[in-house]
């Protein structure tokens, strides 16, 4: 069953940002857009480069309006210490949040159950708790956080604007379409 469209079901966990420790739940999130962004574990390979992009990406999204929650099964404990010791890490601003029970990475449908990790699954959330973007790639293939700040305009914009569409490769301030039986075969 796809998760598109799909309000995010209820959690609480516990996350660490700006050095401290908070408690996150789903409340978090209502009235503001986010990114749910879950990798397999802390202190490995791919997950430091892909963290890091969004690092250096994290006050372009700032600037929409956007959060954003890095979740793996690891504890906010781990979290820090890896925060601490990273200079790839060390730049991260955003939430990163602890799911050692595995709840959240089960709710969004990313528990690799044989080894207790997350998938490589983004997840792009709206204002009101709805999931509108869904994307998993296999563990040896990093995410481009440029490429995800492109998908968030576009998401935003269809929000802002619900009778056109965004095209393939659409960035912002680029036409888009207003889908009408005109359309219909001319594209």
């Amino acid at each position: 069953m796809s998760l598109i469209n799909t309000e995010i079901k209820p959690f609480k966990a516990q996350a660490f940002k700006n050095g401290e420790f908070k408690e996150i739940t789903e409340a978090d999130l209502k009235g503001k857009w986010s990114v749910f962004f879950f990798y397999p574990a802390n202190f490995t390979f791919v997950c430091p480069t892909e963290l890091e992009d969004l690092a250096d990406k994290y006050e372009e999204f700032q600037k929409l309006g956007v959060e954003i929650y890095s979740v793996s099964t690891d504890t906010h404990f781990s979290h820090k210490a890896w925060h601490d010791t990273s200079e790839s890490i060390k730049k991260i601003k955003y939430t990163m949040i602890g799911d050692p029970t595995g709840t959240i990475t089960r709710n969004f449908d990313v528990m690799i159950e044989e080894v207790g990790l997350a998938d490589r699954g983004t997840f792009v959330i709206d204002t009101e708790g709805k999931i509108q973007i869904v994307e998993i790639n296999a563990g040896g293939i990093g995410r481009d956080a440029s490429e995800l700040l492109r998908k968030v305009k576009a998401a935003q914009y269809v929000a802002a604007h619900p009778n056109e569409v965004c095209p393939a490769k659409w960035k912002e301030g680029e036409k888009t379409l207003a889908p009408s039986l005109d359309l219909v075969g001319k594209i």
